[in-house]
């Protein structure tokens, strides 16, 4: 809490991760809370690494390169990387409906919530479902739902966004329950928005 004050409540996630269990010389989870692993360096100013990724990683990685060399036989004798640094070079660069300039840099991610309230003027039957997970700090949880709330839209179309939570992190489907729930309501929302009007 010191920590928090001192930085006039201003830290942003890294530091939260980094800073929130100290006291026991752990980082949180980025993409689930729920995970908590040793500190790298307890003089960081933000978490080393993701004690959620590292947890559950290799499972994804094992099952992939089952999965390509034994059913798709494709990269036998090749070696595969469970990640890749390309986000370091991508273009964040956009350009918003109804804009002449282009906004974003490589270090800030691009805003196209513009870009689904346009969508959303334009097709007044468009339906959006928010899935979120209470212990993501990737999309921190409640974020989506604000970023909702105030899309330049008409108050009537607010009634076309529906909004699941889930008890578990930024992948929702790496909890079963939560997984099994994921399922059900894209299933219903598929069936609920395939035939509007009929």
């Amino acid at each position: 809490m010191e920590y928090i004050l001192k930085a006039d409540l201003r830290i942003d996630g890294g530091e939260f991760r980094q800073n929130l269990q100290d006291d026991a010389g752990l980082t949180t989870g980025r993409l689930d809370t729920r995970f908590s692993g040793p500190d790298i360096d307890p003089l960081s100013q933000r978490a080393d690494y993701d004690p959620q990724s590292t947890a559950l990683g290799s499972a994804y990685v094992s099952a992939f390169n089952e999965y390509v060399r034994k059913d798709l036989r494709y990269g036998d004798g090749r070696d595969f990387k469970h990640s890749i640094s390309a986000g370091r070079n991508w273009s964040f660069v956009h350009q918003q409906p109804g804009q002449n300039q282009r906004f974003g840099s490589s270090r800030q991610g691009s805003n196209v919530m513009p870009d689904l309230a346009n969508a959303m003027k334009i097709n007044p039957n468009l339906k959006i479902q928010l899935n979120a997970g209470y212990f993501d700090l990737a999309t921190p949880f409640y974020q989506g739902v604000y970023e909702m709330h105030h899309l330049p839209i008409p108050a009537n179309l607010q009634a076309n966004i529906e909004y699941k939570f889930y008890d578990s992190g930024h992948m929702v489907y790496a909890k079963d329950s939560s997984l099994k729930l994921l399922h059900d309501n894209v299933v219903g929302f598929i069936r609920k928005t395939s035939n509007p009007g009929n």
